[in-house]
């Protein structure tokens, strides 16, 4: 099985480089071991620091990463450009993580590994099994619990524990069968994604991941938080009920 891997990377020049050299370490060796094969997407999402000279530095050393170069910002954007373009190719899975690198590749692989009696699968930090290596904020997570997720089962009837974890994964199938409605740029594209899958009667697998809570977010919780919600209304005026 081939999987192709999106990184979206807004001014990431500081953790680029060592995110692409352990998911190429890690699964240069599952190539060897004739587990799967892939590549890595990185799309440029309206960087305006070094990120680019960074990842190119990269791709002379690996012919598995691809580059896309974005103008327009927005994480959204970015992760479907990265889904898009995987498509162009013979990818079996097609999924995107974070740059920051608080999903290492041995947890994303275990997405790889539960995905194929599935539709998707998504890394939760919140579902037992889980295993957070620096404990999320209180805010962050009661945040998220008492209001992000009761907000979202109303408004869409989605009950997964953890909507936001950077890692998802996804068959080439489902992709085909839902980027053409994707339509959310920046914030809530993956609430869109998992919304749209669950019209299409997909199933998609919450697996417990590992994870490292990592300095420098660029997220507000209160003013990013306002646009999540806005956006969640919006979103739920854009596709009409079952």
């Amino acid at each position: 099985m081939k999987v192709s891997i999106t990184i979206p990377a807004h001014n990431e020049e500081n953790r680029i480089g060592c995110t692409l050299e352990h998911y190429i370490n890690f699964f240069e060796n599952k190539k060897k071991a004739n587990t799967c094969k892939y590549e890595l997407i990185v799309v440029m999402n309206a960087c305006t620091d070094n990120t680019l000279a960074k990842v190119q530095l990269a791709q002379k050393k690996s012919k598995h990463i691809k580059i896309l170069n974005l103008a327009q910002g927005g994480k959204g954007r970015a992760v479907i450009a990265g889904f898009k373009n995987a498509l162009k190719r013979k990818n079996d899975y097609i999924g995107f993580v974070d740059a920051d690198m608080a999903t290492k590749p041995e947890a994303f692989y275990d997405l790889i590994k539960k995905i194929p009696t599935y539709h998707g699968a998504i890394a939760s930090r919140y579902i037992k099994g889980a295993q957070l290596h620096s404990p999320r904020p209180f805010y962050k997570r009661w945040g998220s619990r008492l209001v992000y997720e009761p907000f979202i089962w109303l408004l869409f009837g989605l009950s997964y524990k953890d909507f936001q974890c950077g890692a998802k994964l996804f068959s080439r199938s489902t992709i085909e069968s839902i980027i053409s409605k994707c339509t959310v740029m920046q914030w809530s594209f993956d609430i869109e994604i998992l919304y749209l899958c669950k019209k299409n009667k997909f199933i998609i697998k919450e697996v417990p991941t590992q994870w490292q809570d990592q300095e420098g977010s660029k997220l507000s919780v209160f003013k990013d938080g306002i646009k999540m919600f806005t956006s969640l209304v919006k979103l739920r005026m854009k596709h009409p009920l079952f």
